[in-house]
This record gives structure tokens, sequence and C-alpha cells, in this order.
């Protein structure tokens, strides 16, 4: 962990069965799927204590008594980590999660997609970030497809985000990794709360709030460019995933550069 400051608490999102992923997900949650030795989730908690987190809420859902053996074989000394069960995953889409983990969400805290793995740097950055009351890790690249939660930017502060964002009306997209604080806590949950009210609440993502919020000026962003990250959403997103954790691996090992390093 480097000098700095520090975000002492994140939720995971990992209550979805991961259905684009099937038949590997047919009995057991996506969270579970090995990465080289260790699962999506293992990977996930370590980057996070590894950071500096030492409190971390997992909601789940799909099949929450494995997680729940999985977290219970972790070394305590890693960081607490509970779980919070969200019975309508299956029903509703991760602003149900994030309605459920709202307790969690009491102090200064990270939010990480279930899907999303990231190393300890790119969490210390963030978290080291200018203060902001919300605060959206992005990313750049050549192309974007349709499933890319795209980003609008004007310098570091952001203008939108959303899937459907007309070409040439973005210019980043959202990994799946935030940072809420103080006003920023409270105005989102706020704002959870009342989408959730509406008709298409239960089908809505939680980034569909901080699109609203954005427009009041207070979220900005950070970026993760020169650090390698992963998202699982498809059988050929478990192939690069498995690239880079095994260089993570090999790190930890001693037989490669720290896994924080991006891949060449």
């Amino acid at each position: 962990m480097t000098a700095g400051k520090t975000i002492g608490r994140a939720v995971i999102l990992s209550a979805g069965k991961g259905s684009r992923l099937l038949p590997l997900t047919a009995d057991r949650p996506k969270c579970l799927l090995d990465l080289s030795g260790r699962s999506l989730l293992e990977w996930q908690l370590d980057s996070l204590y590894e950071a500096g987190v030492t409190e971390m809420a997992v909601v789940v859902g799909f099949k929450p008594d494995l997680v729940e053996a999985v977290l219970a074989g972790r070394d305590p000394e890693r960081g607490r980590v509970t779980t919070i069960f969200n019975p309508f995953y299956h029903v509703a889409d991760n602003l149900g999660s994030v309605w459920m983990a709202r307790s969690a969400m009491d102090r200064d805290c990270l939010l990480l997609n279930g899907d999303t793995l990231v190393p300890p740097a790119l969490i210390e950055r963030l978290a080291g970030a200018p203060a902001s009351p919300v605060c959206v890790t992005v990313d750049e690249k050549a192309e974007y497809d349709a499933d890319d939660m795209k980003v609008l930017r004007d310098g570091d502060r952001l203008v939108r985000v959303d899937k459907g964002l007309p070409r040439g009306g973005y210019n980043a997209e959202a990994i799946g990794l935030h940072r809420f604080m103080s006003e920023g806590r409270t105005a989102f949950l706020e704002g959870v709360e009342r989408m959730l009210r509406t008709p298409e609440g239960t089908a809505s993502f939680y980034l569909r709030v901080i699109d609203r919020l954005a427009d009041t000026g207070v979220v900005t962003t950070v970026s993760a460019a020169g650090l390698a990250w992963a998202e699982v959403d498809f059988p050929t997103d478990l192939e690069a995933a498995r690239r880079l954790t095994d260089r993570w691996a090999a790190a930890a090992s001693g037989t490669a550069p720290p896994w924080a390093e991006p891949i060449a």
C-alpha cells in the first residue's frame, strides 16, 4: 500500500448469476469463477486489502452459500468481510443491490462491480484523487461496443454516463469502480431510492443515478490509464482476465514485475 489517502470501506456487487457466461455459471455465481487459482471475488478482495481497504461488504444473491463458504475460508487478518443478501437479484438490476447495501455506505466508501478486476494501484489512485462528492473511474480505448458504459467528460468532470450515448458523444468508459464521499453518498442513495420508486426502477443500472447527479456538477472522473484491469461478462472476457491474473499471480510469486504494472 502506498502512502496517502485511503478509503477504508468498499461494497462489491456480486449478487448476479452471470447468465452470459452459461454454462460456466449454471451451478456457481460468476464471482466464483476460477482465475489463475483464485476466484474473481478473491482477487477483488485481495486488491482492495492491498490498497488499504479493511472493511468489505459483498452483496450476494445467486447461490449465496457458495460465496459465503469461500469467504469463511479467508484469512481474517486480510480485512473484515461481510455479506448482504439480495433476494431480488433475479428480478432487479444492480440498482436493487445498491439499495440493499445502503446501510454499508454510511461513510466514505468505494463501490465495485462484481465483474471488474482492478489492481491495488488503481484503487489507490481513486482513493487519492482530489476530493469530490462522487468520483467515477474511467478508461479510454480506440473502439467502444454496445455493452460499454460510455462516458462524456469535460476535463475531469463527468457530463454523461450511459450505454446509449450517441457516436461522437463520449470519450471514455466507466469501468465499474467508484468513490462516494460525504454529501455524494447521501445524494446517491437518495437518488437510488427515488429511482426504485418509479415503474422502471428495478430494471435500472445505478449509473443512471450518477448520470442524473452529473447534471449538478458534483461527479468527477479519475483515469485508469497505464494500469491493467479487466471486466468479465462474456467467455472471451474470461480469457483476457486469466491472462491478467496469470501475470498478477506470477508477480506474487516473484517471477514477474509487480501486479499493478500494465500488460505489454
